[in-house]
């Protein structure tokens, strides 16, 4: 590869991508948790101390931090002269994209649509695809070669791999929302088990769906709440009505307590905190 790469921040995505490049990954941990602090020592990045001196050291900046922090960072790097390549992967609008890009004069737009690939098991199919779009697309895609990540370059115009990336999740995340919410609306009702008795019968999929989302939302809610806020923007900036991914930013938001909880919540904890939420605010 043989450029210096800062990464922005170490989460849990993050680290596993950066982790599949074959260079010198630093980070700066001024202000980060234990957790990132730990996660980024494993990894074996190199630790600069602070933003200021990340952004003098290398040639790559790759953000991948919550789409609410996406334009804050990318203020922060161009505030501080950083004249290098500047990778964005975070879910967020199109336009979002192209704000970051006028902040910088190189840059690329990035979607991941996948889980982090440290996930993905060896000699299994890749599961997690890198889209990219951009003039310089192609040399990051390189990068990837040859590791569990999957690089598709989908053109040379920012904002594209982030109207993928608003695109897909849309489904994802937004489906994942609406099951929540209808299971909520349910258990207030008092039918909830009558509910589940009929999917069994005529949608038997969903009881499963209801359990798997609600076992693993707990460490993504809030990041979730900020990409549905994204995903509102890009449908209102279609011409196309954005209300539903602003009510699923609002299911999500009231989840986010359980955001340092490991996963494994149960179907009736997790409809617990919707419908008090939806109780206390009548």
């Amino acid at each position: 590869m043989g450029v210096r790469v800062g990464l922005l921040h170490p989460g849990n995505m993050g680290t596993a991508l950066a982790a599949c490049l074959d260079g010198e990954i630093h980070w700066a941990s001024e202000g980060r948790s234990r957790a990132t602090t730990a996660r980024a020592v494993e990894a074996g990045f190199l630790d600069v101390g602070d933003l200021a001196s990340l952004v003098s050291v290398v040639d790559v900046v790759l953000s991948v931090c919550p789409p609410t922090a996406a334009r804050d960072v990318a203020q922060q790097v161009s505030d501080l002269g950083f004249d290098g390549l500047y990778v964005d992967v975070n879910a967020v609008a199109p336009t979002t994209a192209h704000y970051i890009g006028r902040l910088h004069s190189r840059f690329v737009d990035g979607g991941i649509i996948g889980p982090p690939p440290s996930s993905v098991a060896t000699g299994q199919p890749v599961r997690t695809r890198l889209y990219l779009s951009g003039e310089e697309a192609a040399a990051v895609a390189a990068w990837f070669a040859d590791s569990p990540v999957e690089s598709r370059v989908i053109g040379p115009d920012p904002g594209r791999a982030s109207a993928l990336k608003m695109s897909y999740a849309a489904w994802t995340k937004g489906t994942s929302a609406l099951l929540l919410s209808v299971a909520a609306l349910a258990t207030s009702g008092d039918v909830i088990d009558e509910l589940l008795d009929e999917w069994d019968v005529s949608l038997p999929e969903l009881r499963e769906r209801l359990e798997r989302v609600s076992s693993r939302i707990g460490m993504k809610a809030w990041r979730f709440s900020g990409e549905m806020d994204e995903i509102a923007r890009t449908y209102s900036e279609a011409g196309l009505p954005d209300g539903f991914h602003l009510a699923a930013a609002d299911l999500y938001s009231r989840l986010t307590d359980l955001r340092d909880h490991p996963a494994g919540q149960t179907v009736d904890e997790v409809l617990q905190m919707l419908t008090n939420r939806s109780a206390s605010s009548r």
